[in-house]
């Protein structure tokens, strides 16, 4: 069966996707709260955060529809249980000392990523790394040796366990 339709029926089928909103977090002083402020008065649309995004000491269970931070995310020591819609952070990530048990949608960090002393139990959707892998002291250390990680994920730097 053929369909004919015209361009602006095309347009309407193929804009379907939702737009991400691009924001850089230092518009809003670096202010978690107030991010997600202004992100509730849109109705938490997804985001991406376009420079670094530092939380270390903040109050924040989940990243909720955050989708990628354009350069390192740091959220050592924070009360973090989910990281969300989040799929891509450009440089390091810091999750030292987290709760958190899966990197979920995840799939690629540019830089290291630190979950060292963390709860981490599943590497989830995670494709690459750009740097090292610090599983140092997490439940996957006792769990994989260093080349079973690197079966799973694209290491660029060391994998330390």
């Amino acid at each position: 069966m053929k369909y004919i339709i015209n361009e602006r029926q095309y347009k309407l089928l193929t804009e379907q996707e939702e737009e991400i909103l691009s924001i850089p977090f230092a518009l809003f002083n670096n202010d978690w709260d107030d991010l997600q402020k202004f992100l509730e008065k849109r109705g938490f649309p997804p985001y991406e955060i376009t420079g670094d995004l530092d939380l270390r000491g903040i109050k924040v269970e989940s990243l909720g529809n955050l989708t990628s931070v354009g350069g390192y995310l740091n959220v050592e020591k924070t009360s973090i249980k989910s990281l969300g819609n989040l799929t891509s952070v450009g440089n390091n990530l810091y999750l030292y000392r987290s709760n958190l048990q899966s990197l979920e949608n995840l799939t690629s960090v540019g830089g290291n990523l630190d979950l060292y002393e963390s709860n981490i139990e599943s590497l989830g959707n995670l494709i690459s790394v750009g740097g090292a892998l610090d599983l140092a002291d997490t439940p996957l250390s006792k769990k994989y040796t260093k080349e079973e990680i690197r079966s799973m994920v694209k290491v660029g730097g060391g994998v330390y366990l």
